[in-house]
Formats: C-alpha cells, sequence, structure tokens
C-alpha cells in the first residue's frame, strides 16, 4: 500500500456541515480533496487467504466490493438536512425555541456541526418523520432491534471520540424534559432519566449533566434559554453504573452448598433477574 503524507488533515470547519473529504482508492486513502460530504459507509473485512503450512502474507486492497454503504443512514441524513434547511417544521413550541437557540449564530459557545446534527436527528424521528411522509424511518429501526433484541428497543447516535457526546446527552435531556413539562400527557417525552455508565470515573464525569451541579452543561454550555433553567431543575437524573444490575448473592453460604445445592439448577443463593430489578429500582428511586 503507498503511502501518503497528509500535512493539514482538517479541511472542514467543526461547526459548519463537511463540504469536503479525502478520497479513498483501490490502494487507501489518498491527499486528493473531493468537493463533497464523504456519504456513510463501512468496510467489509475479507480475510486473507492461506497457504497449508504457512501463512501467505498479502498486502490489504481497498477495493469497491469492501465497502458497504450505510444506506438508511444516508437517507435519513439527507431527510434532515431538507428539514433544516426549511426551517424546522412541524416540532413543538419547547423544541423549537431549543433549536432556535442552539443555531444562534451568536452564540458565545457555538455547538459542531455533529452535536446539532445528532440531536436535529433524535427530534426529527419523534417529532416530524410521520408527519412528512417517513414512516420507513420509524420501521426500519422497529425491523432491526426485532432482529438484534426484541425486548429492548434501542436507537444509537455513534460520534467520534472527541466530538462532545456529553454536550448531546444534555440537549436531549433538556429537548425531553421541557417537552414534558410543558405537555405532561405527551407520551413522546419524558422528565426522568437513568444513565449507566461503564465505570466509577465516567459516572462521576456525567454530574455535569444534573442541572443542580455548580458546573452543570445547561448553563455553562448554553443549552437552555434562561428563561427555562429553572425548569429543568425539576427534571429527575440517575446516573449510576452497569455493576448495579448484576444479580447479587442474598445469603452466604460455603463453596461446597453453593455446589450441591445448585448442580442444574439457578443458584438459590443469587438473585433472580425479577428482585435485582426491584433492589435497583428502589435503589435508585425509580419505583
Amino acid at each position: 500500500m503507498t503511502q501518503v503524507v497528509i500535512e493539514n488533515p482538517i479541511i472542514n470547519s467543526p461547526f459548519d456541515e463537511p463540504q469536503r473529504h479525502f478520497r479513498f482508492t483501490e490502494e487507501g486513502i489518498t491527499n486528493e480533496i473531493v468537493e463533497a460530504r464523504r456519504i456513510s459507509s463501512y468496510f467489509i473485512p475479507i480475510a486473507q487467504p492461506k497457504k497449508r503450512g504457512k501463512q501467505l502474507a498479502l498486502e490489504t486492497q481497498w477495493t469497491q466490493d469492501r465497502i458497504e454503504e450505510n444506506k438508511f443512514i444516508n437517507r435519513l441524513r439527507n431527510r434532515v438536512a431538507m428539514w433544516r434547511q426549511g426551517g424546522y417544521q412541524g416540532v413543538t413550541k419547547a423544541t423549537a425555541r431549543l433549536l432556535e437557540h442552539w443555531a444562534r449564530p451568536d452564540r458565545g459557545r457555538r455547538l459542531f456541526f455533529c452535536q446539532l446534527e445528532a440531536v436535529e436527528t433524535a427530534i426529527y424521528i419523534a417529532e416530524v418523520a410521520k408527519r412528512f411522509g417517513d414512516a420507513w424511518i420509524e420501521n426500519d429501526l422497529r425491523q432491526a432491534n426485532e432482529q438484534s433484541n426484541p425486548l429492548l428497543n434501542r436507537i444509537a447516535i455513534k460520534m467520534a471520540t472527541g466530538s462532545g457526546k456529553t454536550v448531546v446527552m444534555a440537549m436531549l435531556i433538556a429537548w425531553q424534559a421541557l417537552n414534558k413539562q410543558a405537555n405532561p400527557q405527551d407520551a413522546r417525552f419524558s422528565d426522568a432519566f437513568l444513565i449507566v455508565t461503564p465505570g466509577i470515573t465516567i459516572r462521576d464525569r456525567l454530574r455535569v449533566l444534573w442541572p443542580n451541579d455548580p458546573q452543570n452543561f445547561y448553563r455553562v454550555m448554553d443549552l437552555a434559554p434562561p428563561e427555562l433553567l429553572e425548569d429543568l431543575g425539576r427534571i429527575k437524573i440517575v446516573i449510576t453504573n452497569f455493576h448495579a444490575f448484576k444479580p447479587r448473592e442474598r445469603t452466604s453460604a460455603s463453596k461446597l452448598a453453593k455446589s450441591i445445592l445448585g448442580q442444574g439448577e439457578a443458584s438459590p443463593f443469587t438473585e433472580t433477574p425479577d428482585q435485582m430489578v426491584r433492589r435497583v429500582a428502589h435503589a435508585l428511586r425509580l419505583l
């Protein structure tokens, strides 16, 4: 593979939609600039061929047949862009106020385009898509969830490291909570949030999502209009790590007793899933 040195890899402003990208060829990335945003796609890994007794080392080729377009993401991205250019039609008053506040060009702390686009996408799916004839979005998401895990409906927003995911979390919380307070009967929104982290360190970093924290992002990052900051103080946010959901032992017993009584059956000394849920919900004041 030809080695390419790109002296200045930054060719777009972080505050605007990307307008250029470096072209990929069969040999990998080049320093040739394409005047367009790169479409969302991914590389399909292809195993290298082997010879009996020894491995045959071959250079990896970035051939076109290894690249798969994320058609769902690109189609959704285009719909969100059209909606943005049309002035964010079809949203609630609370959402319109937030979008106006976030997109202001005179903000002291401008938001990255990727941050705003992530929240715009969530808003479009929840509030706008069906109105504009885009029911296919919800249908595709439902089908993907049924194929992967029908018991847990999930929507993921993928963002690069360093792009400000915590800010996006705060924006999503503000959007949901302020809408719920304005329209308590609207089932699309919530003012109670459970955030599960992979460890204590990240859990502590996310304290900025609590509206009563001195360094909360709603104020420090100017994510809510001043007249709505007080309303955010009434929301409920619980931040914990995933260890809280691991079944615990209910009673102590020797290793021999556990071995004898637990053969072929669920351990009588360990919480059942229902018991774990009740413990966690009580501890986190969700019940």
